[in-house]
């Protein structure tokens, strides 16, 4: 039977690019939805989750609770769904997921759960603004660049 504390605090999953500059901000919303109640789960790949012991210590998960890492390989073998079955019984049921904004399995993966599913932007505004003008530009033919001299189209990034 499921605790009532469990039914009162959502559980996010957390989920990360695979890349500091994407695993720093999503760390920091998971610390932010911690303090504010929520029961997390960080997943990193073992080659990160490896990098973040060592950066941190061993001891730096210690004392969050209701804050766990967990780690998956970084060659993800196929999907198991009975894989879910190995959650122990105090832990409580998801409510959400929040993949980094390009991945976008996290999406899949929160509609066969039936919950929600957010995307998290870690990159900058800048490139989240062009990202969305993509589409515009290449509907009304703007990109990607014609080049005469070139047998390829390309798309040139103005930085």
């Amino acid at each position: 039977m499921m605790n009532s504390v469990f039914a009162k605090k959502p559980r996010a999953v957390c989920v990360p690019f695979p890349a500091q500059g994407n695993i720093n901000p999503m760390m920091q919303l998971a610390k932010l939805l911690h303090s504010r109640g929520f029961h997390i789960t960080f997943v990193n790949t073992e080659f990160n989750h490896r990098r973040l012991i060592r950066s941190e210590g061993p001891e730096f998960a210690k004392g969050l609770p209701d804050f766990s890492f967990e780690s998956i390989p970084d060659g993800l073998p196929p999907s198991d769904r009975d894989a879910m079955q190995d959650v122990p019984s105090e832990v409580p049921p998801v409510t959400c997921i929040i993949s980094d904004g390009i991945m976008s399995f996290g999406i899949k993966a929160a509609e066969d759960l039936g919950i929600p599913q957010f995307q998290f932007w870690t990159s900058s505004a800048c490139n989240f603004m062009g990202c969305l003008q993509y589409y515009g530009l290449a509907k009304r033919g703007i990109i990607p660049f014609k080049v005469p001299t070139y047998k390829t189209s390309f798309v040139v990034i103005i930085v």
